[in-house]
């Protein structure tokens, strides 16, 4: 069977995909992933077969342009207003940002790409005959291609952001502007198009989605690391139960005391997103220092020069793939994104989250909805307040317990390497 990946340029949102490439592959199957230019050395060094022929979606361009929609619709919960979307600078107000050069940039950065990534995903399709194709919420030209074949499409979601959600100002699935579809003769765009999709979440953060659902063991998948190409988890653990990295002696063994070991995760790109007021990094260091807890924190080289002088109970990671670090935590507090966020559900780890923007806020929302954690949004967040849910994570077994019983039941869902039986008769219908 030939298989078909068509993935974004932001690979939080591909890298759940790791996995299932990694299982079709051990399964006899041939994958190849199609992707803009500056994900191919990412995708190989992930042990998968680029193809580097998509358009370059600027993403940041698209965060930061959504966050102005939503600060003009009075949905923009900071003191300061949102970056630039095309320079990243600060706006001093609103007008700064003008219909016309909406236009212009909108026409470079959104329009052209996406025509290529359609035309370009098409075109392959038609040379490779995949027999299935597998994409993400942020790579419809996927979708595109299958229906071009009439071959099946299926939708891998990153974890609990659906296709059908309606979260206020949350627009995740990408519009066709250029008229692809209608132009290739299937349609148009929208969410009842898709009608397979890859669940990776447990109940209790479940998306929303009208399509049929594959459900599928998460398998945490967060870069390449120290472990040289495509370093990861093994394939024994899509079948044998949840893959727990030993902490590895760069992460610190387990502390000899009874002080309890909280991570600290921050990502690289809130800040290029939201500006300066998400940098909350300092703050949420400062809440957890002052607790009787042995504290890593996993983040940037410039971020964690930003933090200056630690005391001696903080330690800064750099390189370590999270599902190395994660097991053996109490608590680990974080921006919202889905990737920490599912990494720590597999490890049944409790988790604060302190959302920024984005799908951060729905993700942080059902994550306190289930029990195994708590939210606060981050212009909410300070030293006290943060202080005061950590020690609440540390403190009632509810949450620990929440969290244990969140993991055992990802790992009674289909591994990997039995979600590709599925995908083999979807593809035979």
């Amino acid at each position: 069977m030939r298989v078909l990946f068509t993935v974004s340029a932001w690979k939080g949102h591909w890298y759940p995909l790791v996995p299932l490439g990694w299982a079709l592959q051990a399964s006899g199957h041939e994958v190849r992933v199609a992707c803009a230019p500056s994900q191919s050395e990412d995708v190989a060094r992930a042990g998968l077969t680029p193809v580097p022929v998509l358009g370059e979606l600027d993403m940041v361009f698209l965060a930061r342009l959504q966050n102005v929609w939503n600060a003009q619709a009075g949905r923009w919960p900071y003191a300061g207003l949102p970056p630039h979307p095309v320079t990243g600078a600060p706006l001093g107000s609103l007008s700064e940002f003008s219909f016309a050069e909406f236009a212009r940039e909108s026409g470079v950065r959104l329009a052209a790409p996406t025509r290529v990534s359609h035309d370009a995903a098409v075109d392959l399709a038609r040379r490779w005959r995949p027999d299935l194709v597998v994409h993400e919420l942020l790579s419809m030209e996927g979708l595109l291609a299958a229906r071009v074949l009439g071959v099946p499409a299926v939708l891998h979601l990153w974890g609990p952001a659906g296709t059908h959600e309606d979260e206020p100002g949350l627009r995740l699935r990408p519009e066709d502007p250029t008229g692809s579809f209608a132009r290739y003769g299937v349609g148009e765009l929208g969410p009842d198009l898709v009608e397979h999709v890859i669940d990776p979440c447990p109940g209790a953060l479940r998306p929303r989605t009208s399509a049929r659902r594959l459900p599928m063991r998460y398998v945490p998948y967060n870069g390449p690391g120290h472990g040289g190409p495509g370093y990861g988890p093994g394939l024994d653990g899509y079948l044998d139960g949840p893959v727990d990295g030993p902490i590895t002696a760069s992460a610190g063994e387990p502390a000899g005391a009874a002080r309890p070991r909280v991570c600290v995760v921050w990502g690289n790109s809130v800040a290029r997103m939201v500006g300066p007021q998400a940098a909350v990094l300092p703050t949420v260091v400062e809440a957890v220092a002052g607790l009787d807890a042995e504290v890593v924190v996993t983040a940037s080289a410039a971020d964690a020069a930003a933090l200056g002088p630690l005391p001696p109970n903080v330690r800064v990671l750099r390189d370590q793939p999270l599902h190395q670090v994660l097991p053996g935590c109490a608590a680990v507090v974080h921006h919202g994104g889905a990737g920490v966020l599912m990494t720590a559900l597999a490890a049944g780890v409790p988790q604060l989250a302190l959302p920024c923007a984005m799908d951060q806020f729905l993700n942080a929302r059902r994550l306190a909805g289930s029990g195994a954690g708590l939210a606060v949004p981050a212009h909410e967040a300070g030293v006290a307040r943060i202080r005061e849910a950590v020690t609440a994570l540390l403190g009632r077994p509810a949450h620990r317990t929440a969290a244990e019983e969140l993991r055992r039941e990802i790992v009674a869902l289909p591994s990997p390497l039995r979600l590709v039986e599925d995908l083999e008769k979807l593809a035979a219908r």
